[in-house]
């Protein structure tokens, strides 16, 4: 934005320059070079001449002085540094003469920064201009401002310009110049411009009887609507009214402002645009009149056209376009939008390429409404006659989009065909997006789960390169969830297999399949056990490593279901190429499958290779890797804008569909934090490791978490942390009061922490001995960016000696709508009782905000639970009988007591739960050890409920007072 308006600057000032220097001859005396060097000395010996005048005894009259300026001016626009005149620019901006000021502007609209020394001055002469109420003076002033738009500019005048646009005696001309400055200050420095009484009277400018104002005054309201709704809502119905006013006005009528037959056709789209900052109009009269003139904009459409020229169909395709816009963003009248539908549908095979483009992208948001579905999918036929004719990739790659939000269970399977048909001439730059949508539309409207094989299986061997991860891991997850597909997967990946050559993918997707499920066909004399093996070993030696170390897994695997090839298999996994193999990965597979074929018995290896167990039935990955290669509010969210969002934030159970929903417009009720998309649990394929942990944040599956190695130092040796240290002082706001929320993470790892109006943190953290890693993810929930955004965590001097915390840096900016992740690392060196605080501290509009939360960091997320017998239990229970090991509290159940809850509350407490170990079955009772750097502790628990008082009995016995103390406080507030 700002190189454009500099660019525009530049040229008005050259062509100025163009203009007076060849009305004095100038330009012939200084321009007639005939080569480089020529004009570079001629150009030299004009500098010296201007310089010599600007340093002579002589005083320059105002003319003089602006032509050398001028001249200066013209010199640094031909590409030469100008290193002088910046003070008689300067001096120019205080003539009373119209030119000679305007030279002033011109230069220093071009050359001079905002770092000059000069500023000062400048903005002296400017506020000198503003408050001349000269219209042509004012006028070069606010150009000046906006063409410079610096934050100094905004510091020194965001405050005056408002009042200038609002006073009731500022021209016309003057105002115009006044909103479209202060547009160009909002935007580069958004919290210097101050929302006071002047935005309730700005927004009255919408009904000012000069066009020009009106327009200038749409886009500045447009663009502070966005970020402050609320104080700009009473646009809406003058937005409205002048809308009508334009749309039921003849050509005739608005003379001046009617473009090609068209009334004021820029204005109108700027208030269509107005209007898609708000939902639909309560008050009845304004939603009727609103509903009018869109409908006149669509019957105006289907008129015959006044003019053959383009730029009226441009014009009034700019305005149906954008009303088209706001119809689908209200998304409340099915008669409009069905209407939409059909006059979009009669621009997919116009003969204007820029049309059929828009028309796609239109009906992609078309398709995700319930009113307009069945409307768009009329149009599939002419769809996929444009994916296959059509000349222009982004017209191909539209098609797509809108075959992809079209589809549904009833057209999914020819879609899915047209597009795995497409794919095979489709462009290199769209093939993995299309790859994903077929993958994604494949398992989403799946009746028979063979079909889904067959069309993954298909899509491999089409594109195989542009198959990522994320899919063939579905693939697999899927079939090992569902018994009914399991013989025949394994069935046609031998067969695709056979092959002379197949992509690597395949062999993946083969080997896992066929190590899990290999037993189903090896009935089949031509699939037998040996046949399996030798097809999948043909392929080794064409693979990279790690399908080269699938595929060692798989031989393993083979040995359990298959032991008459046991000797095959360890002949193979004995040989050089394995056992002394340059890579030590494979080194090591080899050695120890070999070592566990050998000396284990069959019992043993049925155990160890026993068939995976299903996965957690999760949202698919490939949708949220979708969603990043678009970006948000595109095409893959909008299909499921209207449904509800419904998942658990703890990552409760989804159905295997792929049900992703998100909200193109961010809302104080938007999950943020809700990405979806779970990786592979269990031993699975490993995810790669560019996989982002933002995908299924909340789930409860350890594996999506990297694990952590008890001792090692990587958990805390990063190049990252030299940057981010752990403050010490205490945070100047008051702790929030979320002690609710914090007790909530005393069992708990996962969840949301904290959120408000603005702001909303989750965490997903894991422990394990001494050491945590901690993911603190924060979701801003306006559509406002957040500058300066700096989160901190802070420990107390009596908690720094005991617990060390390594943050690493986050992004200072966070996008309105969007999401950053900090992660914390921690190390347990002593026993702590209190919890560290994140300080938050970011600004908003403008505004500074800064808040601070208790962060869920307790001493009995160190604890690993200890089975012990009942003997054991009692035995170790008596030697902690010391008065000072043992804390009791006898307390008002705070909520239902429900035996179940109770045992999932103290596993997620930490300790282990020992079943028959107290005499009484009511009761509960724990073990566990609390892990730090410098010690271990014991700890027991034992709880005694008592249904008919309500009430608990919490016992703890630890070898430190302290210990017991805290812990039974924690454990206290959970019952």
């Amino acid at each position: 934005m700002l190189t454009t308006i500099k660019q525009k600057a530049c040229y008005s000032a050259a062509l100025y320059c163009l203009t007076f220097l060849n009305k004095t001859g100038a330009t012939l005396t200084f321009c007639k070079g005939k080569s480089k060097e020529a004009e570079i000395k001629r150009i030299n010996k004009e500098l010296a001449n201007i310089r010599s005048k600007f340093k002579g005894d002589k005083a320059l009259d105002g003319y003089s002085k602006k032509k050398y300026v001028c001249k200066l001016l013209f010199i640094f626009l031909l590409g030469h540094d100008i290193d002088f005149g910046h003070m008689e620019a300067v001096n120019l901006l205080s003539s009373n003469r119209y030119t000679e000021k305007q030279i002033g502007y011109l230069f220093i609209s071009v050359l001079v920064n905002s770092n000059s020394e000069l500023i000062r001055l400048i903005n002296n002469a400017i506020k000198n201009d503003l408050a001349s109420r000269n219209p042509t003076f004012m006028g070069l002033a606010l150009h000046c401002i906006a063409n410079v738009g610096s934050r100094e500019m905004a510091e020194a005048f965001a405050g005056e310009i408002p009042k200038i646009l609002v006073a009731g005696d500022t021209m016309d001309s003057v105002k115009q110049s006044a909103a479209l400055c202060l547009l160009r200050l909002y935007r580069t420095s958004p919290d210097l411009v101050p929302m006071g009484d002047w935005t309730s009277r700005v927004v009255h400018l919408l009904n000012d009887q000069h066009l020009g104002v009106v327009t200038a005054a749409t886009s500045l309201i447009t663009t502070l609507a966005q970020k402050n709704p609320e104080e700009f809502k009473t646009s809406v119905s003058l937005a409205v009214s002048r809308l009508s006013r334009i749309v039921t006005s003849a050509s005739t009528d608005l003379q001046d402002y009617t473009y090609y037959f068209v009334p004021a056709p820029w204005l109108s789209v700027k208030l269509l645009r107005l209007l898609q900052c708000y939902p639909p109009p309560e008050d009845p009269a304004v939603r009727g009149r609103l509903t009018e003139c869109l409908e006149t904009i669509l019957n105006k459409a289907q008129e015959p056209p006044k003019s053959k020229k383009v730029q009226h169909s441009n014009a009034k395709n700019a305005v149906l376009f954008e009303a088209i816009s706001l119809i689908i963003h209200h998304d409340s009248e099915p008669n409009l939008l069905v209407r939409a539908c059909n006059q979009l549908g009669q621009f997919l095979q116009h003969r204007e390429t820029n049309l059929r483009y828009l028309a796609l992208e239109s009906m992609c948001t078309l398709a995700s409404s319930e009113f307009s579905h069945e409307a768009v999918k009329t149009h599939i036929e002419t769809v996929i006659n444009a994916l296959k004719t059509e000349r222009d990739v982004s017209v191909r790659q539209r098609a797509v989009d809108l075959l992809y939000a079209m589809c549904d269970r009833s057209n999914a399977q020819q879609i899915v065909a047209e597009m795995l048909n497409y794919l095979e001439t489709a462009d290199y730059s769209i093939r993995e997006e299309i790859v994903l949508k077929v993958a994604i539309l494949a398992e989403k409207y799946a009746v028979d789960y063979t079909w889904y094989v067959d069309t993954i299986l298909n899509l491999i061997r089409i594109a195989g390169d542009y198959v990522s991860e994320e899919v063939w891991y579905r693939v697999i997850q899927i079939v090992i969830n569902r018994d009914d597909v399991q013989g025949y997967a394994a069935k046609t990946v031998f067969e695709a297999l056979q092959a002379p050559a197949c992509h690597e993918n395949l062999v993946k997707v083969g080997g896992y399949i066929l190590g899990e499920f290999g037993n189903l066909i090896a009935g089949d004399p031509r699939s037998s056990p040996l046949i399996q093996f030798n097809l999948l070993h043909s392929k080794f030696h064409l693979c990279s490593v790690p399908t080269r170390a699938l595929l060692l897994s798989t031989y393993i695997k083979f040995v359990n279901l298959f032991p008459e090839i046991k000797t095959t298999i360890q002949d193979v996994l004995r040989s050089d190429s394995q056992l002394k193999n340059a890579d030590v990965e494979l080194q090591q597979r080899a050695v120890e499958y070999l070592r566990l074929s050998t000396i284990a018995s069959t019992d043993i290896l049925a155990t160890v290779l026993e068939e995976m167990p299903p996965f957690p039935e999760r949202e698919s990955s490939i949708l949220a890797k979708l969603k990043k290669k678009k970006g948000p509010g595109t095409v893959t969210d909008l299909e499921e804008i209207k449904k509800e969002r419904s998942s658990d934030m703890n990552g409760s159970a989804e159905p295997a569909s792929v049900n992703a929903s998100a909200v193109s417009t961010p809302s104080p009720s938007a999950d943020l934090l809700g990405l979806g998309a779970a990786p592979l649990t269990n031993s699975a394929p490993p995810p790669s490791s560019s996989g982002s942990l933002l995908v299924d944040v909340f789930s409860d599956s350890a594996s999506a978490v990297a694990p952590l190695a008890p001792g090692s130092d990587d958990n805390f040796a990063s190049p990252d942390l030299a940057s981010s240290e752990v403050v010490s002082e205490e945070p100047a706001d008051t702790v929030h009061d979320a002690d609710e929320l914090f007790h909530k993470f005393v069992c708990k790892n996962n969840g949301v922490l904290f959120e408000n109006q603005l702001l909303q943190i989750g965490l997903k953290s894991e422990f394990r001995q001494n050491l945590g890693r901690m993911f603190i993810f924060y979701g801003n929930k306006t559509s406002t960016q957040f500058l300066n955004f700096t989160p901190t965590v802070i420990c107390s001097d009596d908690l720094q000696p005991s617990l060390n915390l390594q943050t690493k840096p986050v992004d200072p900016t966070v996008d309105g709508g969007a999401q950053v992740q900090q992660v914390v690392n921690i190390e347990c060196v002593s026993d702590f009782m209190e919890a560290p605080i994140l300080n938050i501290q970011f600004r908003y509009g403008g505004t500074f905000q800064n808040l601070s939360v208790k962060l869920p960091i307790t001493l009995n997320k160190f604890f690993q639970p200890t089975e012990m017998s009942s003997q054991d239990f009692f035995q170790r229970w008596k030697q902690l009988s010391n008065p000072k090991q043992e804390v009791q509290n006898i307390f008002k159940a705070k909520h239902p007591m429900d035996a179940e809850i109770t045992k999932a509350k103290i596993i997620g407490f930490g300790s282990a739960l020992l079943e028959e170990v107290d005499p009484n079955p009511a009761n509960f009772v724990g073990a566990g050890i609390i892990h730090t750097k410098t010690t271990q502790i014991g700890c027991l628990l034992r709880l005694e409920p008592n249904l008919q008082a309500q009430m608990y009995r919490l016992t703890l016995r630890t070898s430190k007072e302290a210990v017991s103390q805290r812990l039974c406080e924690l454990l206290s507030e959970q019952f």
